[in-house]
């Protein structure tokens, strides 16, 4: 007992002794300093001036001092009416490397990610810290197998260089690709899907073959819209994993839980008392309309769309619009609910992250600027707007009060990605092989520019292309595009003549109303034409140079739900080309049209019909590479490019095409084949008109086929079988009842 009460009365005594110490000092001294001033250190470590100095806290200077990352060791105590500070500064980094690293780019990603930079203080805490991010940057382009040291090589001054020793090792590869779950979509569809793919030894230029943390993320993304556009509301991507199967490949692994299928059921539009309802008609007969289809990610989008553009357009309002969703059994009902909201105006819009990106070229995307009134349905329009550039890996946004009472400020971050492509693929089938190379930069010099140099061959032609598309043409929302383009058409062997055509195309193209797309273009060539002694007179007579100018024009209405793998609405195209400068005087003009439905449950049928006609205005004969063929995948059954008009041996093409297909998929055949489709078509089409010699039978007669089509996700990429039987033909048409098509990506 008498043990506990002495105890007890040293720690009262050491405690008001520590505590009446200090309450009073009169100097500080400050010891070890060697560039960073007294006044800085006294500043960081929280004292006060002397005359107030009471109830100093010790372990809170200690704190203070140490979270500056200036010092590698800090003491603090009294020394009678002195308060003492010793210090031992960090050594200063005077240069930071990336040993083992050759990619500038990778270096830049690298730098960016560490906390430690030049000229800063070395810290072994931040050193470790940075040592995790670098191997983190690392596996999300791939490498998962790298180490990476840090080595310190001590300068004079109490200096340091800081180098990462790092070793790459092997790049991870996707040796498989699984989907499991209760998926209901076959795995060859999905494949089709995800931008990753599974590595194959040929496939020497894409890097999708690699495992990437970020392509995997932006493969969930797409897998997950793709299942809200199927009506699958509810739908989970629960987890994407990679198993280790062998040194340095792995197994890609999507866990999906789709859940049931939700349909729309009652959608309505709740709007404040003064609003002008007729403003919204249209849109409520659309909402209608959509009443018992699946859910659709894509049309909810586009009646939020609508709403922007009407209040905005038409109500001149600043408005709220939120979404009150309820589920029963597989019906969904939604209330798009309008609300005023108080008027506030833009101060100021703040953009960071863009080190490559042109800070004029995300403003271009913004829907709302400074100045205007603050509107926080464009705020997030804007913010999907730059997400759709595909330039970003992540865009966020926050609002913030502005410094007047009804202003706002709005911060836009974005963390920029490579935008580069190199794509090179191959195929080969019936009608021969063909391969193709090309390289694109999606945002050239952070401009936003689209440039893309192309190159394909087949055994008939070649054709080159190199073109630059500017997106928005000096902010008028007006694409303007421009190509150099080189075509060799060489068809001396099977029609005895060979067309060489280089020129160049400058054109626009811009929405003129929702989903009606307008394009105007001048296209000029040089073309020069050779004949030998197989074609006939009519054809050597065309032998010769040629320069033509044409101004083409385009009308594109699109109503399809989605641009990908659509299943419902459709697209009509309407096409002119008009001579300016001709010999020939040659007028193009064509139209297609193609609609998609669903017949019954994971069915997608379509229909299309097309059309085309070239004459001269001036009735001249037309030039041999004008004169019109078939596309061989409108019309299976027969050989490509030999149906229709005959001149001897040769078939010539016709002045006049058209064609009517029908494709149905058939989801039963092959029910439990994850990388097998089957689908049944229909095609007829007819091909005629001799301009040049009327002697000559223009062969106006309409050819038919019925088939089964068979598309396999191989291991060497997608095959595509066709069966045909052919229904009705010309007894000079060349007939096939089978052909395939195969195409890889290297």
């Amino acid at each position: 007992m008498f043990k506990k009460i002495n105890l007890f009365v040293i720690i009262i005594f050491l405690y008001f002794g520590f505590t009446s110490n200090l309450k009073s000092f009169e100097e500080i001294i400050i010891n070890g300093n060697d560039r960073i001033s007294k006044q800085t250190i006294i500043m960081f470590s929280g004292v006060e001036r002397i005359e107030k100095r009471e109830n100093i806290n010790i372990n809170k200077i200690l704190k203070n001092l140490y979270e500056t990352n200036f010092f590698e060791n800090v003491s603090v105590f009294l020394d009678g009416k002195k308060l003492k500070i010793d210090v031992v500064e960090f050594p200063i980094i005077e240069k930071i490397e990336f040993d083992g690293v050759k990619a500038k780019k990778i270096k830049k990603q690298l730098s960016e990610s560490i906390k430690l930079k030049n000229r800063s203080s070395y810290n072994e805490i931040l050193v470790s810290e940075d040592i995790s991010s670098i191997k983190f940057q690392l596996r999300k382009i791939g490498y998962y197998f790298s180490s990476v040291d840090a080595v310190i090589e001590k300068l004079e001054n109490k200096r340091i260089n800081l180098t990462y020793k790092i070793e790459l090792g092997n790049k991870a590869k996707i040796k498989k690709i699984t989907f499991i779950g209760d998926k209901i979509f076959k795995d060859g569809k999905l494949k089709g899907i995800i931008v990753s793919e599974e590595y194959k030894f040929w496939k020497f230029i894409s890097g999708r073959k690699f495992l990437s943390e970020d392509v995997i993320q932006f493969d969930k993304r797409l897998l997950k819209n793709f299942y809200l556009n199927k009506g699958f509301y509810n739908v989970e991507i629960n987890s994407s994993f990679a198993k280790l199967v062998n040194d340095d490949e792995f197994e890609l692994i999507y866990n999906i839980n789709p859940k049931k299928k939700i349909y729309f059921n009652n959608l309505k539009i709740n709007l404040p008392d003064d609003f002008d309802k007729t403003n919204f008609e249209e849109l409520t007969t659309f909402l209608i309309s959509l009443k018992g289809k699946p859910y659709s990610l894509n049309s909810v989008e586009k009646i939020l769309s609508n709403i922007d553009n009407i209040t905005i357009q038409e109500e001149y309002k600043s408005v709220k619009a939120t979404i009150s969703e309820n589920i029963i059994k597989d019906k969904l009902d939604i209330n798009f609910n309008i609300q005023e909201a108080d008027k506030f105006f833009v101060e100021r819009i703040n953009i960071y992250g863009n080190n490559i990106t042109r800070e004029s070229v995300i403003r271009n995307q913004l829907e709302i600027d400074e100045g205007d009134p603050y509107n926080e349905i464009l705020q997030s329009k804007s913010e999907n707007n730059l997400k759709s550039l595909n330039f970003f890996r992540k865009v966020s946004s926050e609002t913030i009060d502005g410094t007047a009472k009804n202003s706002k400020i709005i911060n836009i971050t974005v963390d920029e990605k490579p935008t580069g492509e190199i794509m090179a693929g191959a195929g080969l089938g019936n009608e021969g092989g063909t391969f193709t190379v090309g390289v694109k930069e999606n945002n050239y010099l952070g401009k936003g520019l689209a440039v893309e140099a192309n190159g394909t061959v087949t055994p008939e032609t070649f054709k080159g292309k190199l073109s630059v598309i500017d997106p928005n043409y000096k902010n008028s929302d007006k694409s303007m595009f421009f190509n150099v383009q080189a075509i060799e058409i060489d068809r001396i062997t099977d029609f005895g003549y060979k067309a060489n055509k280089t020129g160049f195309e400058l054109g626009t193209d811009f929405e003129y109303l929702e989903d009606l797309n307008l394009a105007l273009s001048t296209r000029s060539f040089v073309e020069k034409i050779e004949t030998d002694s197989t074609a006939s007179a009519r054809q050597q007579k065309q032998e010769g140079n040629y320069w033509d100018t044409f101004l083409k024009f385009r009308v594109n209405y699109d109503k399809r739900n989605q641009k990908f793998r659509p299943s419902d609405g459709f697209v009509s195209n309407l096409s002119f080309d008009l001579p300016i400068i001709s010999d020939t005087n040659t007028l193009t003009n064509s139209y297609t049209y193609k609609v998609f439905t669903d017949l019954y449950e994971n069915n997608i049928t379509s229909m299309s019909f097309y059309i085309e006609a070239a004459n001269s205005i001036t009735g001249d004969d037309i030039k041999l590479s004008e004169r019109l063929f078939i596309p061989s995948r409108r019309l299976r059954g027969f050989e490509s490019g030999k149906i229709g008009p005959k001149d001897g041996n040769d078939f010539i093409g016709g002045n006049f095409a058209t064609a009517i297909n029908f494709n149905s998929t058939l989801p039963v055949i092959f029910e439990n084949a994850q990388n097998l489709d089957a689908s049944l078509f229909v095609d007829i089409a007819n091909l005629w008109g001799v301009d040049y010699d009327s002697s000559i039978d223009d062969s106006n007669k309409v050819r038919s086929s019925i088939g089964i089509g068979i598309d396999w996700f191989s291991v060497v990429g997608p095959i595509n079988f066709s069966f045909t039987e052919t229904l009705s033909k010309k007894s000079s048409d060349i007939t096939e009842s089978f052909r395939f098509n195969i195409g890889t990506t290297f």
